[in-house]
């Protein structure tokens, strides 16, 4: 089997993709339809765009966002799989969170207008990129890049100059929080002394000649400026001029109203020999580097009359340093106050198919992913607690079949079919339009009611079309807005209750997990039906997970030597997760401790009868490993991503495990809604790792009725189905 070619490359926050092509925004040919470009949100005008922002998102009914990445899948085996219970595919959601970076984002207010009876939007399209914002912070950004998903963003033009050059930086919760730590920490273990900057020169030691001059000359300089002050007044007097450095001037200002030499042209060399002169020869004279207006730090000689006056000084700078370093600190927050925004209005949230994009809202602007399923929803629960995912809200119901089918969930077909008067500014005849609901949109002074900015994929209309989705599928379920109280915040209507706080933890499963519970469970709703597979149930207790065996062995072999060992109907599926790793279901769960104990036994012998044995073919070379399903779970939990899953397992420090699985969350099967449980796999789905699925019957060959059918890039799939 040919593996694709999966490439990643590493891209750091320095680092400039510099590409030519902009966003250009193509009117519709339709004369009802106007077109005018959303609001794009860069450095430059994030201030005003959070100020419009605030009052929009107080108005609003909910907010609809969308998200951009740089990548889905940091290597092929962390797709989803159907043999992945959801504790993994938690793991792997939060792999890709942590390793792609949230290029754009796009948040959409939607208000309801009672005397318009439309929907009023305010689209906002927001780059975003982290930089190091804070001076003297060693934190280093870094992400992957998929190049699918960046081909895919190239291919509807969006601006990577812009993204880089000019798009919003921002520090998480947890960040904000360290920084201001390291803030508090330094502000309350620095003495005086150590503020003045006497702790830096203290061991420093006059040895070059030029050094012992140059200090001997400022010296007196500093000398005479401090004689004359005890002389008399000589505020504004510029004192002589150094005769050999014209660039060099030490001139008399006022700090805290109290003389002070300002110190300009000096190298950083030289003022620290500036401040040995102070410290060793001037009681009364105090050292102070202050941030002036511009970005260059001022460094100046303070007179102080009295110790308490000198103390004094050297608390107010103290003060004064943790101030603008509290205030770099809040305004390299950046984006994330519109992540506090939506937090805090406690509005409802809408996305499209946005568990993903919720952990990487999470990991960027909250702080670092829990490594449990469990343990995250319970904590999203406190920052988000209303979310509704539409591509849950569209496979709910009988009463969108008519329009939609399995295949057409995508955001932009379901806008399309949805929403057509707004999509094409066509009205047309159908069930869509029986009971249209209107939505205008507002950018700056412009309005429109059949608005089309032409810009698909880019997530500030992405988030327009998952709001009008959603305003469109609440109407279809009976929700009456211009009856709703505008008291009464959406979230608490009757006939959205049953779908708040559920996602699609995996779109390839169909397994949805309640937000308010932490329990996943299948998707049983009617829109559902492409999950029911013609292949056996899932028995996670009767996997065993085969690495490191010859690339050449197709699924049939394998399930050939295990069927010759343990019976014909001994295994029930083998299923590649690349070309050096696949899963192989057992019957029966006792099986698994039988064949990790046979490999065990075979691979410690080296007689004839151990060479020619069944499963030798499968053992050739000495590097082939075997485990049980618990090890899949340490293996995803790690923060290493190796392109083969054989060098992951390596690299984890996985060789083997011949323990029964021990299941850390009580999830052995997956059950559908009866009770059944079933291996779930979307029929029509082009795939490319390998399944074989055998029925019981007396060949001792496995002459069974068998399928092929590759894994599905969950990359693709997931950018598709956006």
């Amino acid at each position: 089997m040919v593996m694709r070619q999966l490439f990643i490359i590493r891209a750091f926050h320095k680092t400039l993709i510099s590409l030519s092509s902009t966003r250009h925004f193509c009117a519709s040919s339709s004369t009802s339809t106007s077109a005018f470009a959303l609001k794009n949100v860069t450095k430059s005008n994030f201030e005003s765009a959070l100020s419009d922002l605030r009052r929009h998102v107080k108005d609003a009914d909910f907010v609809a966002v969308d998200l951009e990445m740089t990548g889905v899948t940091s290597a092929p085996w962390r797709e989803s799989f159907e043999f992945d219970r959801f504790d993994i595919q938690y793991l792997k959601v939060k792999d890709s969170a942590e390793k792609f970076a949230v290029v754009q984002f796009g948040v959409c207010p939607f208000r309801w207008d009672p005397h318009k009876q439309s929907f009023i939007a305010h689209p906002h399209n927001f780059y975003i990129f982290p930089r190091q914002e804070i001076q003297g912070d060693a934190t280093s950004y870094e992400f992957l890049c998929q190049t699918t998903s960046i081909d895919f963003l190239a291919k509807y033009q969006f601006d990577f100059n812009t993204c880089i050059c000019e798009g919003v930086s921002y520090l998480s919760r947890s960040q904000e929080e360290e920084a201001l730590g390291r803030l508090n920490a330094r502000y309350n273990e620095h003495s005086s002394d150590s503020s003045s900057g006497w702790r830096d020169v203290v061991d420093m030691k006059l040895v070059r000649i030029a050094d012992i001059l140059f200090s001997e000359r400022l010296k007196n300089k500093i000398t005479a400026w401090h004689d004359g002050l005890l002389r008399e007044t000589n505020g504004g007097s510029q004192t002589e001029k150094s005769s050999n450095d014209l660039k060099q001037q030490l001139k008399t200002i006022f700090f805290k109203m109290r003389p002070a030499l300002d110190l300009t042209g000096f190298t950083s060399h030289q003022l620290r020999l500036i401040q040995l002169v102070i410290k060793n020869n001037f009681k009364d004279l105090v050292y102070v580097s202050m941030t002036g207006e511009t970005s260059s730090p001022q460094q100046l000689i303070v007179y102080t009359h009295s110790t308490s006056d000198r103390d004094l000084l050297l608390k107010e700078v103290k003060d004064c340093h943790y101030k603008e370093t509290e205030m770099k600190i809040k305004a390299a927050v950046g984006f994330r106050y519109i992540i506090d925004l939506l937090s805090s209005e406690k509005k409802l949230i809408v996305g499209h198919n946005s568990f993903l994009d919720i952990a990487h809202i999470y990991r960027k602007f909250i702080g670092p992913l829990p490594s449990t399923a469990k343990e995250y929803v319970s904590s999203v629960q406190n920052y988000f607690p209303y979310i509704i995912d539409t591509k849950v809200l569209l496979n709910a119901s009988n009463v969108f079949q008519p329009i939609l089918n399995k295949s057409s969930t995508s955001l932009s077909k379901a806008f399309t079919l949805l929403c057509p008067q707004i999509a094409s500014g066509v009205k047309t005849s159908g069930l869509a339009d029986k009971n249209p609901v209107k939505v205008e949109v507002q950018v700056g002074d412009k309005r429109s009611l059949n608005w089309n900015s032409g810009s698909k994929h880019e997530a500030g209309y992405d988030a327009f079309m998952t709001g009008c989705v959603f305003a469109q599928a609440c109407s279809h379920l009976g929700v009456d807005f211009a009856r709703h109280p505008p008291s009464v915040d959406l979230h608490q209507n009757e006939k959205l209750q049953e779908y708040i706080n559920l996602l699609y933890i995996s779109w390839i499963n169909g397994d949805i997990i309640d937000l308010r519970t932490g329990q996943c469970k299948p998707d049983s709703s009617a829109g559902s039906k492409g999950f029911k597979s013609r292949y056996s149930k899932i028995l996670f207790s009767n996997i065993v997970l085969l690495w490191g065996f010859p690339s050449k062995l197709k699924a049939s072999e394998i399930r050939e030597c295990f069927c010759l060992v343990f019976g014909s109907t001994s295994v029930t599926s083998v299923y590649h997760l690349d070309e050096t790793a696949v899963f192989i279901q057992f019957s029966k769960e006792e099986l698994v401790s039988d064949f990790l104990s046979l490999k065990d036994t075979l691979e410690r012998s080296n007689d004839p009868i151990s060479v020619l044995h069944p499963l030798s073919k499968i053992l050739e070379g000495g590097q082939t490993r075997a485990a049980n399903y618990e090890a899949y779970r340490q293996i995803c939990s790690s923060p290493i991503s190796e392109v083969f899953f054989a060098d992951q397992a390596e690299a984890v420090g996985i060789k083997s495990n011949t323990k029964s699985l021990e299941s850390v969350t009580g999830v052995e099967t997956r059950e559908d809604e009866t009770g059944a449980n079933e291996n779930r796999l979307l029929p029509d789905t082009p795939i490319e790792t390998e399944i074989e699925q055998i029925n019981s019957g007396p060949d001792l060959y496995g002459h069974c009725p068998t399928d092929e059918v590759d894994s599905l890039c969950t990359a693709e799939a997931q950018l598709s189905s956006r």
